[in-house]
């Protein structure tokens, strides 16, 4: 790499999604750009408008491939070297892309627009505590803007500096009072008191005067008001109050995402059929070496979470988060790219013929970064359900660990979350119950054609005896039984969900049967699941 210090260290915009070559064809544009390159090797700007081409024309690798050159000979201008880490995240090579954060760590009294940069692409890779760390310095230069300021006490919840987090949040309050983001932040903070709560200051944002109707923006920042608010209300206990807040909520969410229910049944039965093609047995008696991953997976609000860090309380075992990188890897394989569901269906059409060693090598090189000196690192990304035939072809020996929990207690869950665009189904009961549907039909049919493959753990049994479950868990992982699992509060490792504040609370029963709080309210979502079970 490029030993040189970077020197242009402007702000660096977000790569634009037109068309670079504006009104050339793709193949127009690519020979132009090669032929750039091929006078200038060290043209990085070319190289990333060249990968994006060859994204674009299903090359997935082949343009990975062209940023990891790109990697190799880094410019001296900070911009570039952000747009160079993005695609490097997104595409599927971390290693490089955190090589290159590395080398842009040493540009020289850099502005604290380029430490938020910086921190955000460490949060974007995991790095959360480094993430954290550089936040921290831009802080102590001064924060431009109200969403900075959310995204320091983001992070500093994730690593459970809960009291500091609030701090940042109440100064963004006094410098910024009308601003929305912290008072949203806030609630979701921590618990919500009847003597330390925001929900007057919420409510007045709501009783603005608004143009209508209201576009993405301002819709969304509508939604996550509305959200905040009902969940203040719910944790002051006030129910009936605290419905139409969460009602309206996800109407503005659900209009504005469309969920696509077709879509989503088609993707869940792609996944099931591509699985018929693959042998059973991984047919490959080659071993990975080095740690291994601990796959947990099932639907989101199930559980996920609070297994990770009770797991990750194991001095064996380190939490990577919620990573995608074995689905980046199925893409790189399939040699396509991750654009919807078209892409998804061909990745699907071409899995029986995967190199299912090369896959999981390649995975590997990917994320063992992540384990240090442990034995096992656990990939908690719950859409991996869907993958676990391809999980257990390309990673034979890695434990898949299944969460289960009652349809009820996991729908509503995921009903009264907040997940922003990331999970279009959760916010209207017919796309909930679909989707959940779809979920059912796929685990169903993983436990009778992949038996095995994959441990179920009923998120119920775990939080009423934990000690029985995780001894179970432990022993399905080749691991010895320590105390430490079952204090998961005293696990200090950073936790970036929504679930962050609760698992570091002693384990506890308070999620089940949660829903019926609501339980007049919620009658259509239980009659609609009763139904299709």
């Amino acid at each position: 790499m490029n030993p040189q210090l970077p020197q242009d260290t402007r702000v660096p915009e977000l790569p634009s999604s037109e068309n670079p070559a504006q009104n050339d064809s793709l193949e127009t544009a690519r020979r132009r750009l090669e032929s750039i390159l091929a006078r200038n090797p060290l043209d990085t700007a070319a190289r990333i408008e060249l990968s994006d081409i060859l994204y674009r024309q299903n090359h997935a690798r082949e343009s990975v491939q062209v940023l990891q050159q790109a990697a190799r000979n880094l410019p001296r201008n900070a911009p570039l070297i952000v747009q160079l880490v993005q695609r490097l995240i997104v595409r599927g090579d971390t290693p490089a892309a955190r090589e290159c954060l590395d080398f842009l760590a040493q540009a020289p009294d850099p502005p604290v627009e380029l430490l938020l940069v910086q921190a955000r692409m460490r949060w974007l890779l995991g790095e959360v505590p480094l993430a954290a760390q550089i936040s921290s310095h831009a802080a102590q230069r001064g924060l431009p803007e109200p969403d900075d300021y959310v995204f320091h006490a983001m992070l500093l919840k994730f690593i459970g500096r809960m009291d500091e987090a609030g701090q940042w949040l109440d100064r963004c309050m006094q410098r910024w009072p009308q601003a929305a983001s912290p008072l949203v932040a806030w609630a979701q903070l921590r618990r919500q008191t009847p003597h330390a709560n925001r929900l007057d200051a919420l409510r007045r944002i709501l009783h603005r005067p608004t143009k209508e109707p209201l576009d993405g923006a301002a819709a969304m920042e509508r939604a996550e008001v509305l959200h905040a608010v009902f969940k203040t209300l719910d944790d002051l206990g006030l129910h009936a109050d605290a419905w139409p807040a969460l009602v309206e909520c996800n109407a503005l969410m659900h209009r504005a995402l469309s969920y696509d229910a077709q879509a989503d049944t088609l993707a869940a039965d792609a996944f099931i059929e591509a699985s018929r093609a693959l042998p059973s047995s991984t047919g490959d008696a080659r071993v990975h070496e080095g740690p291994l991953p601990i796959f947990i997976l099932g639907m989101p609000r199930s559980g996920t979470t609070l297994l990770e860090h009770m797991l990750s309380s194991h001095s064996d075992v380190v939490s990577a988060g919620e990573i995608l990188d074995f689905w980046r890897q199925l893409h790189l394989e399939a040699n396509v790219p991750q654009e919807g569901m078209v892409s998804t269906l061909e990745l699907l059409r071409r899995a029986p013929g995967f190199d299912y060693h090369a896959l999981g090598r390649r995975y590997l090189q990917q994320t063992q970064w992540r384990a240090g000196a442990h034995r096992y690192f656990v990939d908690k990304t719950p859409i991996n359900v869907r993958m676990v035939p391809f999980i257990r072809r390309a990673l034979p020996k890695a434990p898949i660990l299944h969460l289960v929990r009652d349809p009820m207690d996991v729908c509503f869950s995921n009903f009264k979350a907040m997940f922003g665009d990331a999970s279009s189904y959760s916010y209207d009961m017919h796309a909930l119950v679909n989707h959940y549907a779809g979920y059912v039909r796929i685990t169903e049919h993983w436990r009778k054609h992949w038996p095995g493959a994959m441990l179920d753990v009923n998120y119920e049994s775990l939080v009423r005896d934990p000690e029985t479950a995780m001894r179970k868990i432990l022993a399905h992982c080749g691991l010895e039984m320590q105390a430490a699992c079952l204090r998961p509060e005293r696990n200090d490792s950073p936790v970036a969900t929504p679930s962050s504040v609760q698992v570091r609370e002693p384990i506890h029963t308070r999620g089940i049967g949660q829903w019926k709080d609501y339980a007049e309210q919620l009658e259509p979502l239980r009659q609609m699941l009763q139904d299709r079970s």
